[in-house]
């Protein structure tokens, strides 16, 4: 995970609990900041670099359910390459709407993050009964 996703306040609104994790990072891959939206498209990279994250080790079926309800549809569930040399998951973002600037997690934590886990937790109820998430 390398958005929200990798924020414990995101997770304990959407799970009810913050699952075991491990720093690790994409390379090729960026997290762009995306037109119009808070959260990140994690995409390929033109040259170099490492999009940084981390890795949820203990998810359920029913959390990846719940993960996969929450993220935006166009992302795409893809593995990728880690930087530790393992295969990982991933939203990966398919092209659109891809600023030039890298999503700046700081920024997203000062300025964004309690609104958007506050969004999360009104949200995870309809995304655990298996509803649409209706925004």
């Amino acid at each position: 995970m390398y958005g929200t996703l990798q924020f414990d306040a995101v997770l304990k609104a959407l799970l009810g609990r913050i699952p075991e994790q491990s720093q690790v990072s994409a390379p090729g891959y960026r997290a762009a900041a995306l037109e119009g939206r808070v959260y990140p498209g994690l995409v390929l990279r033109a040259f170099g670099g490492s999009a940084p994250g981390l890795v949820l080790l203990d998810l359920s079926k029913e959390e990846w359910r719940i993960l996969d309800a929450f993220e935006d549809e166009r992302y795409d569930l893809h593995e990728v390459t880690l930087s530790n040399g393992r295969l990982g998951l991933a939203y990966v973002w398919p092209g659109g709407d891809v600023r030039d600037d890298d999503w700046d997690a700081a920024e997203f934590e000062e300025r964004h993050l309690a609104e958007y886990a506050a969004r999360c937790a009104r949200l995870a109820p309809r995304l655990v009964a298996g509803e649409p998430k209706g925004e």
